[in-house]
């Protein structure tokens, strides 16, 4: 057995809240669980290329909301609300067809990523971009490692790609690394994400984890 756990998980109730708050009645757990899991999925693959940081789902009563976490809300939301509109239309049909249990209130917000470059989804987004548009990915590694450093509220970044790189015959992993990722430190604030590629050869998976400091009791950063 290692020692090694998932970053985000590692931190709940301590750094992290849950991504989907909510309470499930007497054998509603298991119906809700998967109204969660599928719709994440669908929205992923539908809001591709938004950079989309997270999807998180809060149930209260009758209300059901979606949060969707992006650097680009100017585009999920469209002119005068569009976009949204067409999202929410979309959502309800998917779960429809797919007979999933939504609330009679249901609604999705939007909230914006005030910097990109020290949030692990969006900046996995990048890499991922890279990769399907064919550039080298020794220089994906590299330009998104001095990006996410430029930025005065990280001080350190890894990013981690594994497959067929390069369309090699044989899969690898390759990595990049700058500052520090204290992994085992609970107050350390360090984002990840996990994310995939898809080229012609086969899936690239793609990691990030990037750290932005200390977190005390008193909800201060170390060097504030």
């Amino acid at each position: 057995m290692t020692h090694r756990v998932h970053p985000y998980a590692h931190r709940l109730g301590i750094l992290r809240d849950w991504k989907s708050r909510w309470f499930g009645a007497k054998g509603t757990y298991q119906t809700l669980l998967k109204t969660d899991v599928l719709l994440r999925e669908f929205l992923e693959k539908k809001l591709k290329g938004m950079y989309v940081s997270s999807i998180e789902v809060e149930r209260r009563g009758k209300q059901m909301r979606l949060i969707v976490k992006t650097s680009r809300p100017g585009v999920l939301i469209g002119h005068s609300g569009e976009g949204i509109t067409k999202l929410r239309d979309a959502v309800l049909s998917f779960a429809h067809k797919k007979g999933l249990r939504l609330a009679e209130d249901f609604k999705i917000d939007v909230e914006e990523v005030r910097s990109p470059e020290s949030d692990a989804g969006v900046v996995a987004a990048m890499v991922v971009e890279g990769i399907e548009r064919r550039f080298p990915f020794r220089r994906v590694l590299k330009q998104t490692a001095e990006k996410v450093m430029a930025n005065r509220d990280v001080q350190g970044v890894r990013v981690a790609l594994s497959g067929r790189l390069g369309g090699a015959d044989m899969s690898r992993r390759e990595e990049i690394k700058k500052g520090r990722i204290p992994l085992q430190t609970l107050r350390a604030d360090i984002d990840f994400a996990r994310t995939r590629a898809k080229i012609p050869q086969g899936d690239i998976g793609v990691k990030v984890w990037i750290y932005r400091g200390d977190v005390f009791a008193d909800g201060t950063k170390d060097g504030q």
